[in-house]
């Protein structure tokens, strides 16, 4: 399975909304299955951008994880992230100057797309 970066942000996203800092445990964005949300939290938990558990069994299709909550590098990329724009931006440069591009080089991204829109 390809790492879907437009994904990453959408959980992201989701789990700062709750106001309570947790994980749903109903976590799910429309459009994608269930392996794909859980290898996704699996490898957002191995980066570094949530907390979360392990819960890949023998029986699982895929790799998987359970969210509990954002850690601060979650947090920081849902700032940088946050924006639509932003975000098209970004994925528009990336797929025209590298095609793909990592979760780091991205942060950078985005982080100097927001430093410029503050003029800094």
């Amino acid at each position: 399975m390809k790492r879907n970066m437009n994904l990453v942000r959408k959980l992201v996203l989701s789990i700062e909304d709750n106001p309570t800092g947790f994980a749903s445990k109903d976590l799910g964005v429309e459009g994608y299955n269930k392996e794909e949300i859980g290898y996704h939290l699996y490898i957002m938990m191995e980066a570094g951008l949530i907390r979360g558990e392990d819960v890949t069994t023998h029986g699982s299709r895929s790799p998987e994880a359970i969210a509990t909550s954002l850690t601060w590098a979650g947090h920081e990329f849902a700032d940088a992230a946050r924006d639509p724009d932003r975000w098209e931006k970004a994925m528009q440069l990336t797929k025209e100057k590298a095609g793909s591009v990592t979760l780091d080089v991205l942060v950078k991204l985005l982080t100097a797309l927001m430093s410029s829109a503050l003029g800094l």
